[in-house]
């Protein structure tokens, strides 16, 4: 210690090593500080991010199940004109029930194609098929004669989705399965079930 030190009751030296101290410490809690607004940053940034995905999401969606309703309204028309033309005659020597017939098979056709263009794909299981239940709707159980035990014997009406989301099932009758007491049957409480335990296509699905 100097002179001057003693005299005036500073060290200068010591003055200069606590402020540095204290200089070092504001950084380390500026350092800190940063660190924890970057972090905020970046939260704030990925929340924004998933703001911006869920709000096209919700618009793609929207735009997507738009004709979903107006989809249904015209359910109705498909299944009169599809029963028409089923039930329509074939063998007939009047050109005007002819041409009648023909321009409702048209209507028929035109109007399954614009639903295709829109989305809509239509569920119309062939005899045989297996039952699906997010597709289909079990109506009733017949005896199915060449069919295998819980296959689709008959559509009765077709069903429709869009753009994957089920918007009606298509009803069906399937064929009806023996009791468990067959070989190789099912396990009780499930007539759909395969041997092994499987239940793809056991059950309704109530909520399609």
């Amino acid at each position: 210690m100097t002179e001057d030190t003693a005299a005036n009751g500073h060290d200068p030296e010591l003055e200069i090593e606590t402020a540095q101290d204290a200089a070092e410490a504001d950084v380390e809690a500026l350092k800190v500080e940063v660190a924890a607004l970057k972090d905020q940053i970046l939260r704030y940034a990925a929340e924004a991010d998933n703001v911006r995905r869920r709000a096209e999401r919700e618009a793609n969606d929207t735009r997507a199940y738009a004709i979903q309703k107006f989809a249904r309204d015209l359910f109705a028309v498909a299944d009169h004109l599809s029963a028409a033309t089923t039930h329509a005659p074939r063998d007939f020597a009047d050109q005007v029930v002819k041409n009648f017939v023909v321009g409702v098979e048209m209507t028929q056709k035109e109007l399954q194609s614009a639903f295709e263009r829109n989305g809509l794909k239509r569920i119309e299981p062939e005899k045989g098929g297996k039952f699906d239940p997010h597709q289909h709707q079990a109506m009733m159980e017949q005896p199915g004669e060449g069919v295998a035990p819980g296959a689709v014997i008959k559509t009765l009406q077709a069903g429709y989705e869009l753009h994957g989301r089920m918007v009606r099932p298509a009803m069906v009758v399937v064929a009806a399965k023996t009791g468990a007491a067959d070989a190789g049957a099912a396990p009780a409480g499930n007539p759909y079930a395969d041997a092994d335990g499987d239940t793809a296509g056991g059950s309704v699905d109530t909520k399609a």
